[in-house]
């Protein structure tokens, strides 16, 4: 106690002379003192941190600060060390002479015997073809991949034909991705909307299926095209898409689908990205534009289809999509068409679900049920048609989804049964309930008409 008695002592004594001696600082300068001594010891602490731990020498540095926007010279070396990377990679692809040389010695080394017509190569001569093939093919060439080719040959070959289409698509896919990163602005792996609709604008010239689209119905062509992209992998409507995304999607196959020249007729029409199919749903919306002023109101978008969505649901769009002055623009309506015409689809019936849950719960109850039903039961009157029971068609529901939670219907149930587009459809739109009420009627019919087909 002694000690401590004498630790305060003298303390004390050195603040009073301290206090004797100096002028008393001002808060600023205690401020700046207190910021210099611990930038001192963070300086000296980190350092010897360092020397002492040797993962401090190990560990590469990983994080890079993105210039700021008023970094003109960082923003500009960001810029041309990218497009020197891309150009370094896009050399490193095989061109097509390379690929031509491949085929053909992939052909010379086939090993008998044949089946059918189909060329085969065992592992020895697959091993000398990467050996005379050249540096750039060597990736293609292991093991792992030959051995994914391997299909039940008794000899023990795998196909040249599927070998040589798993090379071409890996190419395809590099080249792919080189040519959206030019357009990937920010430089982290995703392209924003402006950046997406840049691509295809530019890709518009090299596709011959879309050659008679005039100039002026460019600009509402990229902005059909580039809608189905967001609508379907940007879930979560952040405004980027990731490229690894785009390119693991059916979509950009879809797209440059419109190279060949001798596409059908019926492949156009199921393609989103056809001009036959872009022109169909513009028309549609000009055909629903009653006034002419470019937006649809909710009269003018229930005459959608066949015109049998109930008044119930059509306010809930309005209410949860983007409008202008109480109107949809042709960009939330086309949201609104690819919900629509994709009901099976996960990101159609997140859509669909969030009109649904008006309390936003995150789940259907049997009140959200019937307050949807009501409006059809409400349209079947007004066609003169006896309505349905509610307890009935709930059942049924429930029985379709089978909710984790007996009371209860989540998005993840309605998706994991695979009656999502089945259940949307009974509760709003009549037309869609009475598809539902008569399948089995329906699926006579169809059978009586096959069968009279047939007896002809």
């Amino acid at each position: 106690m002694e000690a401590a008695g004498d630790w305060r002592q003298t303390l004390k004594s050195r603040l009073v002379a301290g206090a004797s001696q100096k002028p008393k600082k001002t808060d600023e300068e205690l401020k700046d003192n207190e910021m210099d001594l611990f930038t001192k010891y963070y300086v000296e602490w980190s350092g010897d941190k360092k020397k002492n731990n040797l993962s401090y020498r190990s560990i590469p540095r990983f994080y890079y600060r993105l210039p700021a926007e008023d970094e003109i010279l960082l923003q500009k070396l960001r810029e041309e060390s990218r497009a020197v990377f891309l150009q370094r990679k896009s050399r490193e692809l095989l061109d097509n002479e390379e690929l031509q040389n491949l085929w053909f010695l992939l052909d010379k080394h086939q090993t008998p015997p044949l089946i059918g017509e189909e060329a085969m190569i065992n592992y020895e001569n697959f091993l000398e073809v990467k050996e005379k093939a050249g540096q750039k093919c060597k990736q293609f060439f292991a093991a792992k991949i030959f051995a994914k080719l391997l299909h039940n040959d008794p000899y023990g070959r795998i196909s040249i034909m599927q070998f040589f289409n798993y090379v071409m698509r890996k190419v395809w896919l590099h080249q792919t991705r080189i040519g959206l990163s030019l357009y990937d602005v920010a430089g982290q792996g995703y392209l924003r909307e402006s950046d997406l609709e840049n691509y295809i604008l530019e890709l518009i010239p090299t596709l011959p299926q879309l050659d008679g689209l005039e100039k002026s119905f460019y600009s509402f062509y990229v902005c059909t095209a580039v809608r189905k992209f967001f609508f379907f992998l940007d879930p979560l409507r952040t405004g980027k898409i990731k490229i690894q995304d785009i390119l693991a999607c059916s979509f950009l196959d879809d797209l440059l689908e419109l190279r060949d020249e001798e596409l059908s007729k019926e492949s156009q029409e199921s393609n989103w990205f056809s001009a036959p199919s872009a022109l169909r749903v513009y028309g549609q919306y000009l055909n629903l534009d009653k006034d002419h002023n470019g937006m649809l109101s909710k009269e003018e978008l229930s005459r959608y289809g066949t015109g049998t969505l109930t008044g119930v649901f059509l306010d809930r769009v309005f209410q949860e999509c983007l409008t202008y002055d109480g109107e949809m623009d042709y960009k939330t309506y086309l949201d609104f068409v690819l919900a629509l015409e994709n009901r099976k689809e996960p990101a159609a019936l997140q859509y669909i679900f969030k009109l649904l849950d008006m309390e936003n719960k995150g789940y259907l109850n049997v009140f959200s049920l019937n307050f949807f039903f009501r409006a059809i039961q409400e349209q079947m009157k007004l066609h003169g048609q006896e309505p349905v029971s509610f307890q009935d068609v709930k059942d049924e529901i429930f029985d379709m989804v089978k909710p984790k939670d007996p009371y209860k219907i989540t998005l993840q149930d309605l998706i994991s049964s695979g009656q999502g587009d089945t259940v949307s459809s009974i509760l709003i739109d009549l037309n869609g309930f009475w598809t539902y009420e008569n399948r089995e009627v329906l699926v006579a019919n169809d059978n009586d008409g096959n069968a009279d087909l047939d007896d002809s």
